[in-house]
């Protein structure tokens, strides 16, 4: 009876270590199994990850309206060269922006307080502006500047302005060229913050012409049968437009412009911007 009792016991002990190792097993092959998922996905996200910071994010400054470069169309529509040049520049480096149609001052103030990391906004590129602090991108249009009176006036050059007041746009070349010869010419200066303003000070008879970039003032003459006409005398040699920062940490950026500028001179796209609103 004892060797049957300890028959028994050792045949319930058996049983009872290989149900324990059967149960143990699974366990242990999961295990491997569970960490080998867990990495792989941890791996997923850093990729994942890494993808989303790979790009460049960029806040840019514009002005609000300085037809055909950058100005709010009959649908509501933000566009103009500048828009375009910006997407199709941003395309091709692969980066992403926000565009703040801010105006041009206030463009100039957000860059330079660090709320915006650059500008297009047909700007000049001057010597005095980068002895100012002004960082230029490599041109992209050249632009000349005019004067333009009423459609009904009678002057047809500088000597004409003589004794009277002429708009210009604040911090604008138009505003340089302006000043530069006013003293030669006699004239007086009234200065307006955009360039709707300005226009309609001359049409209204308060300012007997605007100095303004030529082929900006031509734009709205066409487009908008707007009541003035340019003086071809009064145009000057001009100077390109050029993409701006304010600060030498934002040189990136102005590399990235360069280099999509180049671009798409190159694969035509620049030129098919250009005669979509100029014509040419």
């Amino acid at each position: 009876m004892k060797k049957l009792v300890a028959l028994m016991l050792g045949v319930a002990m058996c049983a009872s270590l290989t149900a324990c190792g059967n149960s143990a097993a699974p366990a242990a092959s999961e295990a491997p199994a569970a960490a080998s998922s867990a990495a792989t996905e941890a791996a997923d996200a850093a990729k994942a990850d890494a993808s989303a910071s790979s790009g460049k994010h960029f806040t840019i400054a514009t002005d609000t309206a300085f037809r055909p470069f950058e100005y709010t169309n009959a649908d509501g529509k933000f566009e103009g060269i500048d828009v375009d040049l910006l997407a199709a520049i941003a395309e091709d480096q692969g980066f992403t922006y926000d565009l703040n149609s801010l105006g041009w001052d206030a463009s100039i103030a957000a860059c330079q307080a660090g709320q915006a990391d650059g500008m297009i906004a047909g700007a000049s590129i001057t010597d005095e502006r980068k002895e100012s602090g002004w960082i230029f991108s490599d041109g992209y249009y050249n632009a000349t500047q005019c004067v333009s009176v009423a459609e009904s006036s009678s002057a047809a050059g500088f000597e004409d302005l003589k004794g009277t007041t002429v708009a210009v746009k604040t911090g604008t070349q138009g505003a340089a060229y302006a000043e530069s010869v006013k003293d030669q010419y006699g004239f007086d200066i009234s200065y307006f913050e955009d360039s709707p303003t300005m226009y309609q000070s001359v049409i209204g008879g308060q300012c007997s012409g605007c100095f303004e970039d030529t082929p900006i003032i031509k734009a709205y003459i066409k487009q908008d049968g707007l009541a003035l006409k340019t003086l071809d005398s009064t145009e000057n040699d001009g100077s390109p437009y050029g993409f701006a920062v304010f600060s030498a940490d934002k040189q990136e950026l102005v590399d990235l412009f360069n280099a999509g500028l180049a671009n798409i001179k190159k694969n035509g796209k620049y030129d098919e911007i250009i005669a979509k609103y100029l014509g040419e």
